[in-house]
């Protein structure tokens, strides 16, 4: 192993993306990890990599795969790709390496083109505009349940043509398995809860591409199925596998850049006044908030052939965890990156990830957000965060969200 791999003599570096503190705050180690071990080796046998430049080369580079089954596999052993939430995601384009990535991407490429995004922004504001006149006059909200997270759920259940009396179920609350994304294993119980929430999106999904077979409208559920019926470019589980991807993916990224967001802000009074008296500034702002604390904390690559990295040959076969949070904050990229500064320019956060596997929704998340946060410095300027000092972290790391986050106003 090259000793670029190690932390200096005397040095332990134990990477636990799972210890509350660590998801409290996962910048610190990160820093360390960076400045002392860059391309690391971590104890559970993957490889961490830290800064912007290794992170960026890693996503673009073709010698750098998925080999989701192989992965697995090191992770779980062999048995595990039959549990049904690691089975179901086996089927998207999220793991899948070209030709299947490639077909499976460009069936719904075009639902999230520029100009399809740019033509929601009116309906994206009266949604904005709804969700807060329902909580408008009490005082206060939970800005996750009553805003962060029923906005893009609306947004996304539009896209995909889900009938508006079936949203209820999917507005109360997150069905969305962070924990399966994350390098660590998840224990028994956590699996069983996953599956079980697998087969209840299975089971709705399967009853919405029938509804739309029988109905078509236009939407992407309906376009998809017309690639199944095809035959010849979408089996019947991709069709339900990558529809429940799109739902998830859909919202809960966009939910958790909103919450991260307004949390930040308020963190740094300071920005948040600087937002309020310019909001021309609210797009850089949003940008500087995605590279300040990302909705996805890391995605992950497997070697196809022996690579070198940073000064560190990676061999074939190895697992690669990029560490986008820990990119985002590389002071190699960014001056003072610890810093929260909406005005910050050539921001360019690595959240969305990079290479064939960007994130196709990068455009929708960034309109949602600009528009929530255009709305609360017009319409709720004087909103304040009580619990800001001590705010409730999911347990998942790759998907890096709230619980909760409590608001007042007067």
């Amino acid at each position: 192993m090259n000793d670029m791999s190690r932390p200096p003599a005397g040095t332990r570096l134990v990477f636990d993306p799972l210890d509350p503190g660590f998801l409290a705050d996962p910048y610190p180690f990160y820093r360390r990890l960076r400045e002392t071990a860059p391309v690391f080796k971590a104890e559970q046998g993957f490889w961490l990599l830290t800064r912007y430049e290794d992170v960026a080369f890693t996503l673009r580079d073709k010698r750098f795969g998925k080999d989701f089954a192989g992965s697995i596999r090191r992770r779980y052993g062999e048995d595990r790709l039959r549990e049904p939430t690691i089975a179901n995601l086996s089927r998207t384009m999220l793991v899948l390496d070209p030709p299947d990535h490639t077909r499976l991407r460009s069936l719904v490429t075009k639902a999230f083109t520029a100009r399809r995004v740019a033509d929601m922004r009116p309906r994206i504001r009266r949604l904005v505009d709804q969700q807060l006149d329902r909580v408008i006059g009490q005082g206060r909200m939970d800005v996750i349940r009553d805003l962060a997270h029923r906005l893009p759920v609306i947004v996304i259940c539009d896209m995909l043509g889900i009938p508006e009396e079936h949203r209820a179920p999917f507005l109360a609350s997150s069905n969305v398995a962070g924990r399966v994304l994350d390098p660590v294993p998840m224990t028994r119980e956590e699996l069983d809860h996953a599956n079980a929430m697998t087969a209840a999106g299975n089971a709705y999904f399967d009853q919405l591409c029938d509804l739309r077979r029988r109905e078509p409208q236009d939407d992407l559920t309906t376009e998809l199925v017309k690639a199944e019926e095809a035959g010849d470019r979408l089996s019947t589980e991709e069709l339900r596998a990558n529809i429940s991807l799109l739902f998830g993916a859909g919202h809960e990224t966009t939910t958790n850049l909103i919450g991260n967001g307004l949390l930040a802000l308020h963190r740094s009074p300071d920005q948040w006044q600087r937002l309020k008296d310019d909001p021309s500034l609210i797009p850089g702002a949003v940008e500087e908030l995605l590279r300040f604390d990302s909705s996805v904390q890391m995605t992950g690559r497997v070697t196809n052939t022996d690579v070198t990295v940073g000064g560190v040959t990676i061999p074939a076969g190895e697992n690669v965890v990029t560490l986008l949070g820990a990119a985002n904050r590389d002071p190699a990229q960014y001056s003072d990156p610890d810093r929260l500064d909406i005005g910050r320019e050539n921001v360019r956060p690595m959240s969305f990830g990079g290479g064939i596997h960007r994130c196709l929704g990068a455009q929708l998340a960034r309109l949602e957000a600009e528009l929530v946060f255009a709305a609360l410095v017009e319409r709720l300027p004087a909103l304040d965060l009580p619990e800001k000092d001590r705010p409730e972290w999911r347990g998942s790391f790759t998907l890096r969200g709230l619980n909760k986050l409590p608001a007042v106003w007067h």
